[in-house]
């Protein structure tokens, strides 16, 4: 079996839940109490996810990274 590799954001809310998702990959988002839990949700999301995906798109898309931007609120 191949292995693929994805990036994955990994956040955590006011409530101490994390939060995963796969920017590559549309819908790709998973949760748990742990991150452990939550990435291996994700791993189950993703797998589903990629059933219905054409993989072809994946090959063409490349992570630059991430950046915060700043905005002034009213």
């Amino acid at each position: 079996m191949k292995n693929s590799f994805f990036t994955a954001y990994i956040e955590q809310d006011e409530d101490g839940m994390f939060i995963g998702s796969v920017p590559s990959v549309p819908s790709c988002y998973a949760q748990g109490k742990t991150q452990k839990e939550m990435l291996d949700n994700l791993q189950d999301v993703l797998r589903l996810c990629l059933r219905n995906f054409d993989t072809r798109v994946l090959e063409k898309t490349t992570f630059v990274g991430i950046q915060n931007v700043k905005i002034r609120h009213a």
